[in-house]
């Protein structure tokens, strides 16, 4: 078989009902569903070549190989992309050798998880060049084999991932599109350190403690909140709920067996910061992924408002900011085809830095004209 190439892009998410621990973790079904927003601008772009297998001088089949952000990866990287396309070989009865170039257009020490975007578009792009045609729901059911939260950017703008009984049933679906309600997420950047704990293992430790089985039964009444208040773009009820589970999910952590703290002072004061500025009458709230960077959730016209608030807090080394984003999507078919789907929204994210005084003129006409604020 000839090489066959695809490329494929899929956003970054944040979620505001968590995923955090699983039933099933090699197959990486969830404790609880979860709902999450996709972030606009904020994304990883894949390349996925299928090439005949070659034996090298030792007579051994060459690898799969994986290049992110211009850096060769190997080891346990590596191993498990290979691991993820052995299940897109199964499905297409293929044995080619996979050349996998990925990039993303964020820091992956800007407190946002590239797992989701990376496997999201690793998910897109193998398939198709393997030339396989995935419903949404094969796509998200696929990526979710790669990393959990993987399965939320498939679909776009508003997303819940549907916990399901088993394999089958449980994949992501969009529950409102993207222009539905014009929010925007302002990360506030508070630590670049890589996490001692990442996710993975984290996930393994949510069992251990004794609050998780609560924070998991109640998960259906938040989701049932959180579904509610983003069809009805009801703010108040959106930050009381998303505060609440990111609140539940970092108890879960400090309560398990070791203890996870991932937050810093910084953190701390932020989350009041927050707080404060909504009683004020801004409409602002929190929530906060494995990690010490804060997510705040706005408005999408009071975005730089935000970003300027939190730029020149104490603590903060960058801000970033995305809208709501689009669905992944296949951008070049193996026949180099170009697919007209606008996905991510890839100009809408602005970046503020500390000591900025807001943002430069530069940036916030492109955020005005991507928001299309005034």
């Amino acid at each position: 078989m000839p090489d066959r190439s695809a490329t494929a892009i899929a956003c970054a998410n944040i979620a505001f009902i968590k995923y955090w621990g699983n039933r099933d973790a090699r197959l990486r079904l969830p404790s609880n569903g979860s709902i999450s927003m996709n972030l606009g601008g904020l994304f990883t772009r894949t390349r996925v070549t299928w090439a005949e297998l070659r034996v090298t001088s030792n007579e051994s089949q060459e690898q799969d190989s994986l290049v992110i952000n211009n850096k060769p990866i190997t080891g346990a990287g590596l191993s498990r992309v290979s691991t993820f396309l052995d299940e897109v070989r199964r499905m297409a009865g293929i044995k080619s050798r996979a050349e996998v170039v990925s990039e993303n257009n964020f820091p992956s020490s800007a407190g946002i998880a590239s797992s989701a975007s990376a496997f999201a578009a690793l998910a897109l792009a193998a398939s198709a060049a393997a030339g396989l045609e995935l419903s949404q729901a094969e796509l998200s059911r696929l990526a979710r084999r790669g990393s959990g939260s993987a399965c939320r950017s498939i679909p776009g703008g508003f997303v819940e991932w549907q916990a399901g009984t088993g394999d089958a049933d449980s994949y992501a679906v969009s529950i409102a599109p993207p222009e539905h309600w014009p929010l925007a997420d302002c990360v506030a950047v508070v630590s670049h350190a890589h996490k001692a704990t990442g996710s993975t293992e984290g996930h393994a430790l949510a069992a251990t403690s004794p609050l998780q089985a609560a924070r998991v039964a109640d998960a259906p009444r938040r989701l049932d909140l959180c579904r509610r208040a983003i069809l009805s773009r009801d703010f108040e009820a959106f930050a009381g709920i998303a505060e609440l589970d990111s609140n539940l999910m970092h108890t879960v952590m400090m309560t398990s067996n070791p203890p996870l703290f991932y937050w810093q002072p910084a953190t701390l004061t932020i989350m009041q910061a927050v707080r404060e500025w909504r009683a004020s009458g801004l409409p602002v709230c929190y929530t906060i992924d494995a990690g010490p960077n804060v997510h705040v959730i706005t408005e999408a016209a009071e975005a730089e408002r935000v970003a300027a608030l939190l730029a020149n807090m104490p603590g903060v080394q960058k801000v970033l900011a995305a809208q709501v984003g689009g669905a992944g999507a296949v951008q070049f078919l193996p026949s180099t085809k170009r697919v007209t789907v606008q996905a991510c929204h890839p100009e809408g994210a602005f970046c503020a830095t500390e000591g900025s005084q807001g943002q430069s003129e530069e940036i916030l006409r492109r955020w005005k004209n991507t928001s299309g604020s005034e």
